[in-house]
């Protein structure tokens, strides 16, 4: 979960999203496509809607194709076209030649090539102005971020900044033993030394309220990733560059939910961004709060 916060001018209807969403809808692979990036439908309903609006909160996925084409392959077929031109002329194929035979092998093989989907949820909270990406690493959310920005006119994204670091407020933690009020430390940490040795000790499973631990902190390793429980309802893995990851909801959140029979995308929609919109507000809150850039 990579959290950014939108721009105070941008403003629009689900109407106009859905809209400007339907000129980037996604697009398979054409047989000598290496990439296709677009919109889908949330609900996974084809020919629905690219934008659900659950609880006040938007919900749209975005999908990315991609044709597979090993390396390796495409090596040997270089070297076999090389040495066919060679018996035939007697000469070597130079640096150019053997670039364009590169990109003619490309695109013989890619129509045989097995496409790979990944999705990406993507969530707007128009009230607190966050956009949330379902995104394991930067380059993906950037991705998104980018075709969103594209796809929604006036839509303008900068990453969460706090005034204390993640890093500076996870040492401290892990040092004084006394988390933030709503959270608790678990049993997973990565520390880093800071020095030209660069050094890492993982814990997993592991207790982190020991003399061991918090010596290697107060001697100068940094944490990267903490492990923490907000509220007894998330757990999730903190790390320096302020994403959540391993992000997990605990049984009680749900216990309401099934007591109720009420079940689907529209619950677990509401039930996710519900908790998740609380705990965004603590988070910032245990980081000394965000620092607002101005202008």
């Amino acid at each position: 979960m990579i959290v950014y916060r939108i721009g105070t001018e941008w403003s629009t209807s689900v109407a106009q999203m859905e809209t400007s969403l339907e000129a980037e809808r996604f697009i398979e692979c054409g047989a000598s496509q290496e990439k296709s990036v677009g919109w889908i439908e949330p609900r996974g309903e084809a020919h629905g809607a690219l934008v659900e609006a659950v609880d006040r909160q938007l919900i749209f996925k975005l999908m990315i194709e991609t044709r597979a084409l090993p390396g390796s392959v495409v090596t040997r077929k270089i070297k076999e076209r090389v040495a066919q031109i060679e018996a035939a002329t007697g000469r070597k194929p130079g640096k150019k030649e053997i670039r364009d035979i590169k990109d003619d092998i490309r695109l013989e093989l890619l129509p045989m090539a097995f496409t790979k989907q990944a999705s990406v949820l993507v969530w707007i909270d128009p009230q607190a102005r966050t956009l949330v990406i379902d995104a394991a690493s930067q380059a993906k959310a950037d991705e998104v971020v980018t075709l969103l920005v594209k796809s929604l006119p006036g839509l303008a994204v900068t990453l969460l900044n706090t005034k204390v670091s993640p890093t500076a407020a996870m040492s401290q933690w892990l040092i004084s033993q006394d988390p933030p009020a709503g959270f608790s430390v678990d049993r997973e940490c990565e520390l880093k030394a800071a020095d030209e040795s660069k050094a890492v000790v993982r814990y997993a499973r592991h207790p982190l309220d020991t003399a061991e631990v918090r010596g290697y902190v107060e001697s100068g390793k940094l944490p990267t990733r903490l492990a923490l429980t907000w509220d007894s309802r998330v757990s999730f893995v903190l790390t320096e560059g302020l994403q959540l990851k391993k992000l997990a909801f605990l049984d009680v959140v749900f216990e309401a939910a099934s007591a109720g029979n009420d079940d689907g995308f529209d619950a677990n929609a509401a039930i996710a961004t519900g908790e998740l919109r609380k705990l965004l507000p603590d988070l910032l809150a245990a980081l000394g709060g965000e620092m607002l850039i101005a202008g």
